[in-house]
Protein backbone atom coordinates (compact mmCIF):
# COMPACT_ATOMS: atom_id res chain seq x y z
CA UNK A 1 0.00 0.00 0.00
CA UNK A 2 2.77 2.58 1.09
CA UNK A 3 4.67 1.88 -3.04
CA UNK A 4 1.24 2.71 -4.16
CA UNK A 5 1.13 6.20 -2.64
CA UNK A 6 4.77 6.76 -3.59
CA UNK A 7 3.94 6.18 -7.05
CA UNK A 8 1.37 8.63 -7.19
CA UNK A 9 3.50 10.83 -5.40
CA UNK A 10 5.93 10.64 -7.98
CA UNK A 11 3.69 10.55 -11.02
CA UNK A 12 1.90 14.03 -9.30
CA UNK A 13 5.70 15.44 -8.83
CA UNK A 14 6.86 14.47 -12.31
CA UNK A 15 3.31 16.01 -13.78
CA UNK A 16 3.85 19.28 -11.50
CA UNK A 17 7.51 19.24 -12.46
CA UNK A 18 6.33 19.03 -16.47
CA UNK A 19 4.08 21.60 -15.97
CA UNK A 20 6.98 24.10 -14.70
CA UNK A 21 9.88 23.33 -17.14
CA UNK A 22 7.21 24.23 -20.19
CA UNK A 23 5.98 27.02 -18.41
CA UNK A 24 9.43 28.85 -17.97
CA UNK A 25 10.20 27.40 -21.68
CA UNK A 26 7.15 29.41 -22.65
CA UNK A 27 8.42 33.26 -20.91
CA UNK A 28 12.12 31.95 -22.18
CA UNK A 29 10.46 32.33 -26.00
CA UNK A 30 7.95 35.30 -24.97
CA UNK A 31 11.88 36.90 -23.70
CA UNK A 32 13.26 36.05 -27.06
CA UNK A 33 10.64 37.73 -29.64
CA UNK A 34 10.92 40.93 -27.82
CA UNK A 35 14.31 40.92 -28.31
CA UNK A 36 13.99 42.13 -32.52
CA UNK A 37 12.24 45.52 -31.34
CA UNK A 38 9.44 46.54 -34.05
CA UNK A 39 8.99 50.16 -34.27
CA UNK A 40 5.54 52.08 -35.82
CA UNK A 41 7.89 54.95 -38.23
CA UNK A 42 10.18 54.34 -40.77
CA UNK A 43 12.61 57.70 -40.52
CA UNK A 44 14.25 58.02 -44.50
CA UNK A 45 16.00 61.27 -46.00
CA UNK A 46 15.30 62.06 -49.62
CA UNK A 47 17.62 64.20 -51.42
CA UNK A 48 16.30 65.77 -54.55
CA UNK A 49 19.45 65.51 -56.85
CA UNK A 50 18.32 68.21 -59.47
CA UNK A 51 17.87 70.90 -56.68
CA UNK A 52 19.42 69.81 -53.99
CA UNK A 53 17.67 69.65 -51.40
CA UNK A 54 17.06 67.35 -48.47
CA UNK A 55 14.38 66.10 -46.40
CA UNK A 56 14.18 64.05 -43.50
CA UNK A 57 10.65 62.32 -43.12
CA UNK A 58 8.96 59.96 -40.47
CA UNK A 59 6.37 57.45 -42.23
CA UNK A 60 4.08 55.58 -40.46
CA UNK A 61 4.35 51.88 -41.49
CA UNK A 62 1.78 50.41 -43.71
CA UNK A 63 0.80 53.81 -45.18
CA UNK A 64 1.39 55.72 -48.06
CA UNK A 65 3.27 58.90 -48.56
CA UNK A 66 2.79 61.09 -51.12
CA UNK A 67 6.34 63.35 -51.91
CA UNK A 68 6.51 65.01 -55.02
CA UNK A 69 6.07 62.06 -57.84
CA UNK A 70 6.54 59.31 -55.40
CA UNK A 71 4.44 57.29 -53.51
CA UNK A 72 6.72 56.01 -50.78
CA UNK A 73 5.39 53.08 -48.38
CA UNK A 74 7.20 51.66 -45.17
CA UNK A 75 6.02 47.92 -44.49
CA UNK A 76 8.18 47.76 -41.27
CA UNK A 77 11.57 48.95 -39.42
CA UNK A 78 13.41 47.28 -36.75
CA UNK A 79 16.26 47.04 -34.61
CA UNK A 80 18.62 44.33 -35.24
CA UNK A 81 18.96 41.83 -32.00
CA UNK A 82 22.64 42.34 -32.53
CA UNK A 83 24.01 44.46 -29.67
CA UNK A 84 27.45 44.67 -30.26
CA UNK A 85 26.64 46.45 -33.74
CA UNK A 86 23.11 47.81 -34.06
CA UNK A 87 21.42 47.73 -37.67
CA UNK A 88 18.21 49.12 -38.57
CA UNK A 89 17.08 47.71 -41.60
CA UNK A 90 13.16 48.45 -43.14
CA UNK A 91 11.09 47.54 -45.96
CA UNK A 92 10.14 50.16 -48.17
CA UNK A 93 8.05 50.32 -51.27
CA UNK A 94 7.98 53.22 -53.59
CA UNK A 95 6.24 53.80 -56.90
CA UNK A 96 6.73 56.45 -59.70
CA UNK A 97 3.94 58.43 -60.70
CA UNK A 98 5.97 60.00 -63.51
CA UNK A 99 6.17 56.48 -65.09
CA UNK A 100 4.71 57.10 -68.51
CA UNK A 101 2.75 53.31 -68.65
CA UNK A 102 0.50 54.28 -65.32
CA UNK A 103 1.12 50.28 -64.49
CA UNK A 104 2.23 51.40 -61.11
CA UNK A 105 5.08 49.47 -60.72
CA UNK A 106 7.69 49.52 -57.67
CA UNK A 107 10.81 51.77 -58.85
CA UNK A 108 12.25 49.99 -55.05
CA UNK A 109 10.50 46.97 -52.97
CA UNK A 110 12.83 45.62 -50.89
CA UNK A 111 15.00 46.02 -47.27
CA UNK A 112 17.06 49.15 -47.03
CA UNK A 113 19.83 49.15 -44.04
CA UNK A 114 21.07 51.78 -42.44
CA UNK A 115 24.77 51.08 -42.16
CA UNK A 116 24.96 49.79 -45.78
CA UNK A 117 22.64 51.96 -48.49
CA UNK A 118 24.32 50.16 -51.12
CA UNK A 119 23.71 46.52 -50.34
CA UNK A 120 20.21 47.20 -52.08
CA UNK A 121 20.45 50.76 -53.22
CA UNK A 122 17.50 52.85 -54.61
CA UNK A 123 18.03 53.86 -57.92
CA UNK A 124 16.39 56.77 -59.37
CA UNK A 125 17.15 59.74 -62.04
CA UNK A 126 15.81 62.65 -59.65
CA UNK A 127 15.49 61.21 -56.11
CA UNK A 128 17.91 59.33 -53.42
CA UNK A 129 16.28 57.70 -50.33
CA UNK A 130 18.06 56.18 -47.61
CA UNK A 131 17.57 54.49 -43.99
CA UNK A 132 18.19 56.99 -40.94
CA UNK A 133 16.15 55.17 -38.18
CA UNK A 134 13.12 53.84 -36.37
CA UNK A 135 10.84 54.76 -33.95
Amino acid sequence: MKIQKNIKLGKINFFISFLLISFLLTLDTISEEKDVIKKKYTKIKILDKISSKNISLKLINGENFEYSDLIIKSIKCKHSEFDDDPEITAYVQVIDLNNKKKDEVYVFNGWMFSSSPSINPFDHPVYDIWLTGCD
